[in-house]
């Protein structure tokens, strides 16, 4: 129920003026769910993360110690006058939550660490060699293994008590020699005790204590000595026995959980045992990765058809008969085994492409000659390209030399655990039938599903009845943000920002916090319309537990949704940045000067087209597409068509998409080093010449880059300059106008126009060049004007301005027209490039790429382009996308929006659910076609919403 709003219960925000913002005033409604929206770039975020929230943590930061703040890092403090009624505030943005790869969707939500607990308490050990469920052992049962070890076997019975802990123990020491002890094992090697033991403090050790040495006899005196072994270790270590034979194989026996047929035992149950990050349960080989990096022959040779001297070996393709010291290795194992050079490597002899991989049978004589010309013979086994590339791998200290050879290397499923990542104890405790890793690899649907199933004694409900039921309800709030369809073992790193936003959601809800301000970044992202009323009603309970949630949103059903809307604009960049409306979803409705109300209230609308496009007649057809959760699906893609794949999440649009088909055609038409998932064949590659991927990724990382320079226009600008009579006079060439080299740029901020002061525990401030005045160039690069304007006077301009002052320059003229085509009209050339929204970049990438010729034969894929869009931006997207067909060129877009998916001439449907119960094509045809599949498609019931 929406709660009432109390007189002056408000979060004041007053002159706002952060990046584009007006000096903004505005009063928030607290406690309630209040949506910010307006065109991409009008100031939403900048008002919502940039202000109030920065504002709020740099409140937070300024509680803590400098000592505190130094880890933490600073917060500067926002262009703003005031803001008054500020709760504790929390961000839950878009951002990728984690690239460890130890992390899953498990940690992130500490779900795992509560199904460790669960495990460890109420778990069954079971003998991995199937003699069924592990009882505890008697003193009896665990000497009489011991005593039916070969006669004249020579042992030492330990008692296991230091275990991967770091100190010097010698108070433990102590106490062994004072209770009767003479040696002990420490790492492998034995002692005295009565020596000095001396060890590294920071360093992990295991330390045995040497109870007994026995020489097993069949007779009753040494199964006396056996058992009364066993009863001291007992004491030491509450249960944990080693027994040292004499080839050093280590017999481990545990008095609470054993096998009574092979032996086999486990020690105590604890979290920690089923714990990946831990030395105690993590499997020795893969370290609790559950893979290993090794080298990939699809790789090392993508080509087969090529052959050596061709560059078949795509990492010595650059240096075939140079003089690198590798090819000069390589070349000595082709003259020994006569390697033919120039036949295809997937027509040679197998045992020959073997040891140019994994190295020669034998020593062979290896000729070398530096480049100083020395000579070098030696007689030794050719290592093989693929044990050098994961040595070269291994070794080097650089972070480029190691990406360089990772590309040759790929993921490689760990043989020990098979992917599980824990020893064989951890994996041998099972519930309900299941290992720990075996309930985390299930959906989330069926992980609630399994624990409310389980059938437990009522011993094992009384001690678990807790961690299970806080395992359900967070289970559950994956579930009501619509993540049913991951798992908790999926890696954080893999998760789309969408996913892992509603992940921390779902986090912030189990945390059940009151009075906070949570703001949120479109969290309706990568989300079918199917699962999007769960996710407003999940955000309504946040706000009735009384919170206030800031949402910044383009989705039409969540901005109706809200209790608030404030709607920024009138339009973008300097355009934009005040508050054009706000209000209740009707008051903004009614009115005229918000473009959102319009949209809304169905006066403006983006139009069906009334006839769809015929296309060439061409189509690619990829089949037998088997990667991650796709069930070896054959599919038709009908080119010069804007071909939508939709879909609920999870489905498995991606993994076809993103996953086969893009790294398929950019491995066979760009001729990239990438590898596809697994598929069996795709025809109609030849109808492609070049594939685009138009992402939202950031486009440049450096403060420098901006969009005149990503788009290569400056550089025709500088030209201009530098052919104008003043400039020609002074000797200036374009270079004189780059801000990026010496000479026409300001000397003191080295272009940046701005100087960054270093002020230790506090910000970094950063003041204007007082020499250049934040102009980047110095006096008299400014002096010559084109038109009365100097290269500064031009990068201040907006896209628009700018075009209009260069219309009579073609060059010029076009890239920029394409700048405004794209709806980054508003935008400043000289804009630093890391202040742009995901929206803007991709738009940035598109009317980029649309500078070069159509060649009727080329692919853009876009992924999610609604992302960060208002319906009016959305708009001149498809106008701009509707031109790339009109051209002959080929477009296919993965998308939940349904404004986009009523535009397209053929929509590929995946389904029918996500996860396991995803990967199939449910529905096909044009939107029209659709509209006679409801009883299947989830899209086709909401597209027959808005196409009747």
């Amino acid at each position: 129920m929406k709660p009432e709003l109390k007189t002056n219960d408000f979060i004041r925000v007053k002159g706002a003026r952060e990046n584009n913002l007006k000096n903004v005033n505005i009063d928030i409604p607290k406690n309630q769910f209040v949506v910010i929206t307006g065109l991409s770039g009008s100031g939403k975020s900048s008002l919502a993360f940039n202000t109030i929230y920065a504002e709020g943590r740099r409140r937070y930061l300024e509680s803590l110690s400098s000592y505190a703040r130094q880890f933490l890092g600073n917060s500067d403090k926002p262009d703003v006058d005031s803001i008054e009624g500020l709760s504790p505030a929390i961000s839950i943005d878009q951002k990728t939550t984690s690239h460890n790869p130890r992390s899953t969707v498990g940690t992130v939500t500490e779900i795992y660490d509560y199904l460790r607990l669960l495990w460890a308490r109420i778990g069954i050990p079971f003998c991995p060699n199937g003699h069924g469920a592990i009882q505890t052992q008697t003193v009896n049962q665990i000497a009489n293994q011991i005593f039916n070890l070969p006669v004249k076997s020579r042992i030492q019975i330990l008692a296991p008590t230091i275990k991967n802990q770091r100190g010097t123990f010698a108070n433990e020491f102590a106490k062994y020699q004072q209770l009767g002890f003479l040696r002990v094992w420490v790492d492998g090697q034995v002692y005295t005790l009565d020596e000095e033991i001396k060890l590294d403090k920071n360093t992990k050790h295991n330390l045995s204590v040497v109870v007994d040495r026995i020489v097993i006899n069949q007779d009753k005196q040494t199964l006396g000595r056996i058992v009364d072994a066993i009863e001291g270790v007992i004491k030491l270590t509450e249960g944990r026995i080693e027994v040292l034979l004499e080839d050093g194989k280590i017999l481990s026996f545990n008095k609470n959980h054993g096998c009574d047929q092979c032996g086999f035992s486990i020690s105590e149950l604890e979290p920690r045992l089923f714990s990946f990050n831990s030395p105690l349960g993590s499997c020795e080989y893969c370290k609790g990765l559950g893979f290993s990096y090794e080298p990939d022959v699809e790789k090392i040779i993508p080509n087969p058809l090529l052959s050596i001297n061709e560059g078949g070996i795509d990492i010595f393709k650059n240096i075939v008969h140079g003089t690198s010291l590798d090819w000069q290795r390589f070349l000595s194992l082709i003259n020994h085994y006569q390697i033919p050079l120039d036949q295809p490597l997937g027509q040679m002899d197998t045992d020959l492409v073997r040891m140019i991989l994994e190295g020669s049978d034998e020593p062979i004589e290896i000729k070398t000659v530096s480049n100083s010309g020395a000579k070098n013979v030696r007689f030794e086994h050719y290592e093989g390209v693929a044990h050098l590339i994961k040595r070269r791998h291994l070794e080097t200290s650089s972070q480029a030399s190691r990406e360089w050879y990772s590309a040759y290397m790929s993921e490689i499923t760990c043989k020990k655990c098979q992917g599980k990542k824990l020893t064989t104890n951890s994996l041998s405790v099972k519930l309900g039938g299941l290992d720990i890793i075996s309930f985390t690899e299930l959906s989330i649907d069926k992980a609630i599903e399994f624990l409310l199933q389980i059938e437990l004694n009522q011993e094992q409900k009384k001690i678990g009845e807790l961690a299970l039921k806080e395992i359900i309800n967070r289970l559950s709030f994956l579930k009501n943000v619509g993540l049913e369809y991951l798992n908790l073992a999926r890696r954080a790193s893999t998760l789309s920002g969408g996913e892992a936003q509603r992940i921390r959601l779902a986090t912030q809800i189990g945390s059940q916090l009151t009075g906070v301000l949570y703001v949120l970044d479109e969290p309706s992202i990568g989300l079918h319309q199917k699962d999007n009323d769960r996710l407003i009603n999940t955000m309504m309970v946040m706000r009735d537990l009384g919170n206030t949630l800031l949402v910044v949103e383009h989705d039409s059903e969540t901005m109706l949704a809200a209790d608030y809307l404030i709607d920024i604009g009138p339009k973008a960049g300097n355009q934009g940045g005040e508050v054009v409306a706000a209000g209740t979803p009707l008051e903004v409705m009614e009115n005229p000067d918000s473009l959102t109300g319009q949209y809304l209230s169905g006066k403006k609308q983006i139009e069906v087209p009334k006839t769809r496009h015929a296309g060439n007649g061409r189509t690619l057809t990829l089949k037998g597409a088997k990667g991650n959760n796709l069930k070896n699906i054959n599919v038709t893609i009908p080119l010069n068509k804007l071909v939508l794949v939709t879909g609920v999440s999870g489905s498995g649009k991606s993994t076809l998409i993103n996953q086969t088909l893009v790294p398929i055609l950019e491995r066979l038409v760009n001729y990239k080093n990438v590898k596809p998932a697994p598929y069996k064949e795709i025809i109609g590659v030849n109808h492609i010449d070049k594939v685009v991927v138009v992402s939202q990724d950031p486009i440049g990382r450096t403060p420098r880059s901006n969009p005149a320079t990503y788009v290569s226009v400056f550089d025709d600008i500088r030209e201009l300059f530098a052919n104008t009579k003043e400039a020609k006079a002074r000797g200036y060439t374009n270079s004189r106008f780059s801000f990026n080299v010496a000479g026409g740029r300001c000397d003191k901020c080295f272009g940046d126009g701005v100087i960054r002061i270093e002020m230790h525990f506090l910000p970094d401030v950063y003041v204007t060049c007082e020499m250049c005045d934040g102009k980047k160039y110095n006096p008299q690069t400014l002096e010559v004007k084109y038109l009365g304007k100097s290269i500064f006077d031009v990068l201040q301009m907006s896209c628009q301005e700018a075009y209009d002052f260069f219309k009579a320059i073609p060059n010029i003229a076009r890239k920029l027209k394409l700048l405004c085509d794209v709806g980054l009209e508003y935008l400043q050339l000289g804009l630093n490039v890391t202040f742009l929204s995901g929206g803007e970049a991709q738009r940035i990438k598109l009317a980029k790429f649309l500078q070069k010729k159509a060649t009727g034969k080329t692919l853009y894929v876009l992924d999610e382009p609604s992302t960060g869009l208002h319906i009016e931006d959305i708009n001149k997207l498809l106008t701009v996308i509707q031109r790339i067909i009109k051209n002959g060129d080929s477009v296919i877009i993965i998308e939940h929006n349904l404004d986009i998916i009523k535009m397209a001439d053929y929509i590929i449907d995946l389904g029918p659910e996500g996860g396991e119960k995803g990967g199939q094509i449910i529905a096909q045809g044009t939107p029209e076609q659709l509209l006679n599949q409801v009883d299947k498609s989830y899209t086709a019931q909401y597209l027959a919403k808005i196409l009747k």
